[in-house]
Parts: structure tokens; sequence; C-alpha cells
């Protein structure tokens, strides 16, 4: 089986689907161990440039930038197409070209110009004007962040994507909570996965606080509106007044830094709130060594919760906001309390520093459901038989 799988975005780039699409890639691509697998060979085709990274280090070949024209070729030679997230062009020459394609929606972009349906300027939650096509809505939100113009071609663009998305031969949610939301015809759940060797770089969880004596929280990820870290440190500045004590290690970078670095200094609070900035392979390894606790605060309805799923591999207890399918894959196996509600949040963590034998128990909890559920091998075979069905 020829299988053409085109991701807008690839490493080295960095980020949630770039992990998720690599995994897949290296999974698919290995040779079948058994004589009833299929044979598949890939062929991933991006729009990230190389740079200096080794595309050999891929079982596969990787066309980098390819023209519509050259597009258009491998699309017609593929046997199957699949789509990380619903991407127009590649769409397009599938559907013309009468090839089964499949689209993955690791966001929102079938149903709202923005991908992430959150109403602009309030940042609630939106109720789906795109998909009851009142697009004015939809234009006033996009106008929040560009041009009347820009805005406007934005969710008519996305009229031929919700087109294309409805025609496809497969959808795939990356969960439960996504099928739901995209209501979108031959919808198949497959839940991430990662390699078995993700986390046995990592120590066992309660290390730090068993070193130190104080509980160390952590958040991983980018600093965006979305992700909610002002509610964390709402929620860190009522456990103070408490006189609780705890550290809190912020990993990542993003356009909300400056506000992030404003409030803590407003706060007085830079004795225990610490941020690292971007880190890589072993630095970063060293510092989610040190975290006891991973809290993922977002306001928006995470898709699956990458980073919660990659903390739970590693045996670490995880604090999550039970939204969107972030409260699903973590299910009983973490601490919930509900998004934007700081004053929950800080109850939960000041569960895990009065008892800090929580921390183990449901770090292990998290790591047995991980190891379940989110492995790569499963979910490559989840994709196979995806694969398979439009023989």
């Amino acid at each position: 089986m020829k299988l053409l799988l085109y991701s807008h975005a690839f490493p080295p780039s960095v980020g949630g689907v770039e992990t998720i699409v690599a995994t897949l890639v290296r999974s698919l691509a290995k040779p079948p161990t058994q004589e009833n697998e299929a044979a598949i060979q890939v062929t991933v085709v991006t729009e990230t440039p190389a740079g200096r990274f080794d595309d050999l280090s891929f079982p596969c070949r990787i066309i980098r930038r390819p023209s519509l024209w050259k597009l258009a070729r491998l699309v017609s030679d593929a046997d199957v197409v699949h789509i990380a997230g619903p991407a127009l062009a590649p769409m397009f020459f599938a559907w013309l070209l009468r090839k089964p394609y499949v689209v993955e929606h690791h966001g929102y972009q079938a149903i709202c110009p923005n991908g992430l349906i959150l109403q602009q300027p309030e940042a609630r939650v939106c109720p789906g004007h795109f998909q009851a096509g009142r697009y004015r809505k939809c234009i006033n939100c996009e106008s929040q962040e560009f041009s009347w113009l820009r805005s406007v071609s934005k969710v008519l663009l996305n009229i031929p994507r919700h087109f294309l998305a409805v025609r496809c031969a497969a959808n795939i949610a990356v969960s439960q909570h996504v099928a739901k939301r995209i209501a979108l015809p031959r919808t198949t759940v497959i839940y991430h996965g990662l390699a078995a060797d993700s986390a046995r770089r990592h120590q066992p969880p309660a290390i730090a606080a068993a070193k130190s004596g104080t509980i160390r929280f952590g958040y991983v990820g980018r600093f965006v509106p979305e992700k909610g870290i002002p509610i964390l440190l709402d929620a860190t500045q009522q456990l103070r007044r408490d006189r609780q004590d705890f550290e809190i290690i912020l990993v990542g970078d993003g356009p909300l830094r400056p506000q992030i670095e404003d409030a803590i200094r407003r706060n007085h609070a830079n004795d225990f709130i610490h941020i690292t900035g971007f880190l890589h392979a072993e630095k970063l390894t060293e510092v989610l060594n040190s975290l006891d606790v991973v809290v993922m605060p977002s306001v928006w309805e995470e898709t699956a919760g990458l980073a919660a799923i990659e903390q739970m591999m590693r045996g670490r207890l995880v604090i999550v906001s039970d939204i969107g399918g972030l409260g699903e894959v973590v299910g009983d196996a973490g601490l919930k309390f509900p998004a934007g509600d700081a004053a929950r949040l800080a109850n939960q963590m000041k569960k895990v520093i009065e008892g800090s034998g929580e921390v183990a128990a449901l770090g292990k909890l998290a790591q047995d459901r991980a190891q379940s559920l989110f492995r790569a091998d499963r979910m490559a075979a989840d994709h196979i038989a995806v694969y398979l069905g439009f023989r």
C-alpha cells in the first residue's frame, strides 16, 4: 500500500502535531512482522523546511514544500492519502482524483476558522457559530486579530474546508470529545500514542519531594492565552495566603511571557515561581525529572492533551482543567478542576501539598493508564485498520 501522509507541520518544527505525526510515521514505516500484516510504503509531504534536520533519520521518503503540480502527482500516485488536519490543497486533489483520503483532526479547523473554537474578544468557548452558519459572528471573532478583509477570507476558506472534510473516506478524531464536536460523517476515534521508550529517560514520580521536602508543580507548554497560565498564577496566590510551601516551574515560552513575568513581579512571587524558557533534550529531561506534578489549566477545549499524556507516561501526577479531550484522556488517573476556576485548582494543589503520598499513587495510576491506552503500536494498528477498510 502506498500511503501519502501530508502534515503541514513536521520536524524539525516542535509541537504536539509534529510529535504525533513523527511517531505515527516511524511506526507505520516499520517492516511488517507477521505474514498477515500490511506492508506500507510511506511518503511524507510537509510545508516545514528541513533546515539542518537529517531527513534520513526517518525510515521513509520526505518531500518538503512541493509545488501544487508535484503535490497533485504525489496524490495521484498514492493508494491512500492521510492528511493531518484539514489542509485544503491535499484534500482538494484527493477529492478531485477520487483517491480515498483520511483527515485526522488534531484541532477544530474543519468547524472553526481559528481552529480553537474560542470566541473573541471574550475568550470563551464558542457554541458553534460556523456549524450553525452564523458566519458574521465568525468574521467578528477573527477581526479581533486580523483585518476585516483577512477575516472574511479566512471564514470563506473554511467553507470548502468543511465541505471536503464531510466528503472524505474517513475522519479520525483524537478523542471522543473531538468526534462529538466536529460532528462529521464516518468518524473514528484514535487516541494519540507514544513510543514505549519515551518514558525510560525519566525518573519515577515523587523524586523531587523526596529530596527537598517541597512539592514542585510544573507547567509545560506554550505561553498563549488559551493555556490558562494566569489561572495557575491566581491559584498560587491563594495557596500562599494559606501559607502553603511549594515551588512552580513554568517550562516554555510564547507571546504571553511578558504579561506572566509582570504578574510574577507584581505578586512578589519570584522566590517560588521560575520560568525556564523553551528547553530541549537533556535540559528538558532534567527539569521534568525535578517535577512532582504537572498542571494544565487550559481554558479552551483541548483536543486530547498530548502534554498530559506525555507526563502520565512518565509516571507524573497531572492536575488538569476538566474541559474538552483533556479531562477525557486523564480519566480517573489524575486530579481535575473546572476550567477557569482558580479556587478549585488551588484546592487540588493543596491536596497534593498536604498529602504527598497521593503523588506517587496517582502517578502510578496515570502511568498504567497511559501505557494501556496511549501506545504508539496501538495507534499505528488502528490507523492501518482504517486504511485497509478502503480496499
